[in-house]
């Protein structure tokens, strides 16, 4: 127990420079700069960054580990196995987005004489970073995390909630480390005029994280349910403009209940097709590319272990970034798909973007509980071997040479 809890506490400080962390990163770094304020709001402000990664982590944990009590086949990510959470996240994201480009404010007030708009995200604001951040990145693996999150899967209740609080602890650490450190906070740039212009620059990785969201629905869901989250966003938008306006006319002393209430009115319409997606039929599975690659499945798997040739089973999802830049890096080069070749081997996909309790059953039989997971089987039918989470071609090469 302790070794996992001492994973988990490491899996998370790494979890911090994984990919799965970039649908969040605008938010994460603007507040850290606005740390420069004062010490006092530094540690508020860190404080209020842990409570919402530690809250939020352990709500997740308790679901998850309830379902798992009742019988349900679920793993770590499994939020992110629902259209209706995608579609919320999407739209969140496009929020912030349009936050962060100036369309409106969140925490606006008068300052000065020219009566400027300064925003300051305060505590509430860094506790609802910390939640997205875990809601959004952790569904995704880092180094010590995998074994110590599949640990926690099959433990008592109080032994998997300790790894999971001490896995919240690490990825919040660095955050409320330099909030708490003077030193280190000293390091960090000065809040000025500069930070008006970086706010709206880092509008855009948040345009890119929902537009990634939007992929990750039609993967899910089909066009039809993306068409409903396209509308849904213009709607979001127009209402944010409204609402921006209004700010402005209340801010210069003019009447603005109404354009309050018709943004709250297209606020409401936007429960409508997100309520919608709840019934969405999932889309069926594509067939891997490849005449030497299949779908993943416990029948196929027993099919074709040790029948003399390696099998390489990539366990992967839509909604899970390291997944995809593992293969744009590693599984799809020249060089991987050569020694698949040369070695005689099978890839296997094994795609959980939509809920599959097959798949969450093999992730638990081998010690892991979210992705990714990369598994060679030998060709003599030996034990099968886990590859690291951040993958090379260098590792998948000298795995598959062995394997065969």
């Amino acid at each position: 127990m302790l070794a996992a809890i001492a994973a988990a506490l490491i899996g998370g400080v790494i979890l911090n420079l994984m990919p799965c962390v970039f649908p969040v990163i605008s938010l994460k770094a603007l507040s850290l700069l606005r740390h420069g304020d004062s010490p006092a709001a530094a540690r508020k402000d860190g404080a209020a960054f842990a409570a919402g990664v530690v809250a939020t982590m352990l709500l997740l944990a308790g679901v998850l580990i309830a379902a798992r009590a009742g019988g349900a086949a679920i793993g770590w990510g499994f939020q992110l196995q629902s259209p209706v959470v995608i579609a919320v996240l999407a739209l969140v994201m496009l929020g912030s987005a349009l936050n962060l480009a100036g369309l409106f404010e969140v925490g606006a007030s008068v300052q000065g004489v020219a009566g400027g708009i300064q925003v300051k995200s305060g505590p509430m604001g860094s506790a609802l970073t910390g939640a997205l951040a875990i809601v959004v990145a952790t569904p995704c693996t880092a180094p010590f995390m995998a074994g110590a999150v599949g640990y926690a899967l099959v433990q008592p209740p109080l032994v998997a909630l300790a790894v999971f609080l001490a896995l919240a602890i690490g990825f919040a650490a660095p955050f409320t480390l330099i909030a708490f450190v003077p030193a280190l906070a000293r390091m960090m740039p000065k809040p000025g005029a500069w930070m008006e212009t970086l706010k709206k620059a880092l509008a855009f990785p948040m345009f890119g994280a929902a537009a990634w969201l939007a992929w990750v629905l039609a993967q899910q869901a089909g066009t039809d349910a993306l068409a409903g989250l396209f509308i849904s966003a213009v709607v979001l938008s127009l209402a944010c403009w409204l609402y921006g306006m209004a700010q402005r006319r209340r801010l210069m002393g003019q009447k603005s209940v109404a354009l309050f209430a018709v943004t709250a009115a297209l606020g409401a319409l936007l429960i409508v097709p997100v309520v919608h997606l709840a019934g969405a039929a999932p889309v069926a599975a594509k067939a891997p590319k490849g005449s030497e690659t299949i779908a993943w499945s416990p029948q196929a798997i027993a099919e074709h272990q040790g029948k003399g040739r390696p099998i390489l089973v990539n366990f992967t999802a839509s909604w899970c970034i390291t997944c995809q830049v593992n293969e744009r890096t590693t599984l799809s080069t020249p060089a991987v798909k050569a020694a698949l070749e040369r070695t005689g081997s099978l890839y296997m996909i094994a795609d959980s973007t939509n809920y599959n309790p097959d798949i969450e059953n093999a992730l638990a039989a081998l010690g892991r509980g979210g992705m990714p997971v990369y598994v060679v089987y030998p060709a003599d039918g030996g034990a099968p071997k886990l590859l690291p989470e951040v993958l090379s071609p260098d590792i998948v090469i000298t795995a598959l040479n062995e394997a065969s």
